[in-house]
């Protein structure tokens, strides 16, 4: 099975859900044995994590690379689980976010397998899009352990290499007003109409003027919004869900502050996950570069990503880790794809670069400590 059917297959699996999600991980495990890799199975609070190991085995002075991907996605309409072709475009739910990724991530562990000079570890977990985003399967696997030199993380970058990833502060907001009876709304305060005011005010905040050398601006969206408990009443209360992405160099305390300082709010929960930040000049990410270079036209740059992702997991293990998947767009919405030529130069990439790391490890001295870091929360 190439990487095109794979992927196709994979997407039939609505793994936005629990019981599609166990049977799609037990197909991927069915797969890795019938293609003699090891593969064992854990869980993570109900939920089915894959761990295979292929290649050199582990030892002194042998490179290990760490293959990431996630099997679940975000929920979608019934219809975007039946994978179509359109010329070159695979679409549907999971196509570039990131079962294409997957697929040819699950070819290239079968190809280097017979290989002795790198090892290889796959990471298939469920859990990457979980609203729970403070207990995650990849959090508790890196906590045990990984003996590791080198992450990628498949995560959408079209044949870029994501080297540095906003952070994230999401945060729950009260906004409170003034109840009185709905037919007369001008005796009262309304909460839901305070809270929209209270969210464009979050969108002008001196944070959300800020760029960097790879981003133009941090990322701020309203999530979710709730108020009201009567049809005949002003509502007094309101709750929002606010998910703001801000940039690496950015201080989540300050934006906590800032936001702080607006009146009749309060920040009643917070989330901060770090940004992602892995050094351009790191002797892995060069040779990645290299491996890509060989398979698609033109120069691979080294981009940012938007989204956050597990890479952030491997970095403050001290595991450097970047993003790096196929050419698509969509993720999320309803229009999903992912370009079927890029999934083949996707696993082409990823087989040359390992195939020609310890060579060029041989070439380029590693630092004894590389330029890596993932920026700390501050006071927040």
């Amino acid at each position: 099975m190439n990487e095109r059917a794979l992927a196709q297959r994979l997407m039939t699996y609505d793994t936005s859900k629990p019981d599609q999600l166990q049977a799609a991980t037990a197909f991927v495990k069915g797969w890795l044995e019938s293609h003699d890799v090891a593969v064992t199975e854990r869980d993570h609070n109900g939920l089915p994590v894959l761990v295979a190991a292929a290649g050199a085995d582990a030892g002194p002075g042998v490179p290990t690379v760490v293959l990431h991907g996630h099997i679940d996605v975000v929920p979608a309409f019934e219809e975007q689980f039946v994978p179509r072709i359109e010329g070159d475009r695979l679409i549907g739910r999971g196509a570039y976010d990131m079962k294409g990724a997957l697929a040819a991530m699950l070819c290239v562990v079968h190809d280097v397998s017979a290989q002795d000079k790198v090892r290889i570890l796959f990471y298939c977990v469920p859990d990457e899009e979980s609203e729970d985003v403070e207990d995650r399967s990849t959090d508790a696997l890196v906590a045990e352990g990984i003996p590791a030199d080198f992450a990628i993380t498949g995560e959408p970058t079209d044949l870029h290499i994501g080297v540095q990833a906003k952070g994230v502060l999401a945060i729950r907001v009260e906004v409170r007003g003034t109840a009185c009876h709905g037919s007369t709304p001008w005796q009262g305060d309304n909460a839901i109409l305070k809270a929209h005011d209270v969210f464009r005010r979050i969108e002008t905040l001196p944070f959300s003027r800020m760029s960097s050398d790879l981003f133009d601006r941090p990322s701020i969206n309203l999530a979710r919004i709730e108020g009201g408990d009567a049809f005949n009443k002003v509502p007094d209360r309101c709750w929002m869900d606010v998910d703001i992405r801000y940039l690496p160099g950015q201080d989540s305390g300050e934006i906590l502050a800032q936001i702080r300082q607006i009146r009749d709010l309060e920040i009643i929960k917070c989330f901060t996950r770090s940004p992602a930040i892995v050094s351009r000049t790191n002797p892995y990410v060069l040779a990645l570069r290299d491996g890509i270079s060989r398979s698609i036209d033109g120069e691979p740059l080294s981009v940012g990503r938007d989204g956050a992702s597990d890479a952030i997991s491997f970095l403050e293990a001290g595991i450097p880790a970047v993003e790096f998947g196929p050419i698509g767009a969509g993720h999320h919405g309803p229009e999903e794809w992912v370009s079927l030529s890029s999934l083949t130069r996707y696993r082409q990439a990823l087989g040359d670069f390992v195939r020609a790391l310890p060579t060029w490890l041989e070439q380029i001295e590693p630092p004894a400590n590389p330029d890596l870091r993932a920026v700390d929360g501050g006071l927040a």
